[in-house]
């Protein structure tokens, strides 16, 4: 420790007459630059800091508005209300914009979730996390997020199921963000291009989805080659993300599309606009509005016993959360219990005197012993 602190000790400053190295003067002020050996690094240091901060914020700020830029005409052609408050910055690294006021839609919700340019540490981190975790893969993200209108008094159109295209390299990390996507099977279709792979919990879900619907042919548009870097997921939902502490009821249940995209650079903002559209058309397909020839919407399309196997899913799901939910419950009015025969124990054993507490704590050890040497003998 002392070897260490001598170290961390700076030298004492050189204040004799016989300095005669380099020496600046202004009245009672003398600085004297030899004096000054590791100040200039740790200086040029915070500089860059200081630097590489500005610059990453600004990079951020511009692919964020790029990229806003170039897909806000077909967001305006199809909401009313497209940019309500603008985009909304949360720090350096996180974008928001909320748009309303369209058909079949209660909302759109688009996320930015940027790369920390701005914080030199966070970025090396995560650059030396991926060095060391192969699977641990970080990106420039946008999510869109689009909430269908729940219709009242009568059955949505939009069915209860989970289904989802996604890029091979994501499916694993995914599954741990997802819960809804642990209701789903992975398989492989002829029509995608190789590095995707579809999510479903029935054929004919993804076979009324991935037909062309229209002007809509949505595996064209995802083997599109200017497109398929920047496309990580789509997905259709019933269930929410991470799993309840208790059963959902279903108005409670919101069914949203969800279009995952890795930012593209600023100078190919535009590329993404194609799978956007695709999203809009799949949206009004799913729910039977528009110019979409899936007439009573994705419900309709499917066959009888698949909504049939689709709801006894749902109800047991939900019976298995409500069966953890009791037993949590006991477990925890349980722990409730002991914690209370504890302290009522204690305060007992508090009263007595030394000798007395002396047995008792004896008596408790025989007794704990009896009943371990009980539950061997029963093995």
């Amino acid at each position: 420790m002392s070897a260490l602190l001598k170290l961390l000790t700076p030298p004492p400053v050189n204040v004799s007459p016989d300095y005669d190295g380099v020496e600046y003067q202004w009245r009672f002020l003398t600085f004297r630059p030899a004096f000054f050996q590791y100040e200039p690094y740790l200086l040029a240091g915070l500089l860059l800091y200081v630097a590489l901060y500005f610059w990453g914020k600004r990079a951020n700020d511009a692919a964020v508005k790029k990229w806003f830029d170039a897909h806000f005409p077909l967001l305006e052609s199809q909401f009313s209300k497209p940019t309500e408050n603008g985009l909304v910055k949360d720090g350096n690294s996180d974008w928001f914009n909320y748009s309303t006021g369209r058909r079949a839609l209660a909302s759109l919700h688009t996320t930015f979730t940027l790369r920390p340019r701005h914080d030199l540490l966070q970025y090396a981190f995560q650059i030396g996390r991926g060095l060391v975790e192969l699977e641990y893969k970080v990106y420039d993200e946008v999510e869109l997020d689009f909430t269908f209108r729940q219709p009242a008094g009568r059955e949505s159109v939009v069915p209860d199921c989970v289904w989802a295209v996604v890029a091979k390299d994501e499916i694993k990390s995914i599954r741990s963000r997802r819960w809804d996507l642990t209701f789903t099977r992975t398989t492989d279709l002829p029509s995608l291009p190789p590095s995707l792979a579809v999510m479903s919990e029935y054929a004919d879900v993804t076979d009324s989805l991935l037909k062309p619907i229209g002007a809509l042919n949505l595996p064209a548009v995802l083997s599109d080659p200017a497109v398929l870097p920047y496309f990580r997921s789509l997905s259709l939902t019933d269930q929410p993300r991470t799993r309840p502490a208790v059963p959902l009821a279903p108005g409670e249940r919101t069914k949203r599309l969800i279009l995952t995209l890795a930012l593209p650079p600023p100078a190919h903002a535009a590329a993404t606009v194609p799978l956007l559209a695709a999203a809009l058309q799949l949206v009004d397909a799913v729910a039977g509005e528009g110019r979409a020839p899936l007439r009573g919407g994705l419900n309709a399309q499917l066959r009888p016993e698949t909504r049939v196997k689709l709801r006894r899913a749902r109800e047991k799901v939900d019976e298995e959360i409500r069966e953890d939910a009791a037993r949590e419950k006991r477990e925890e009015q349980e722990e409730k219990k002991a914690a209370a025969k504890r302290k009522a124990q204690e305060e007992k054993l508090s009263r007595l005197s030394a000798a007395e507490q002396q047995k008792a704590l004896e008596r408790e050890k025989k007794r704990a012993l009896r009943k371990t040497q009980g539950k061997v003998k029963v093995r």
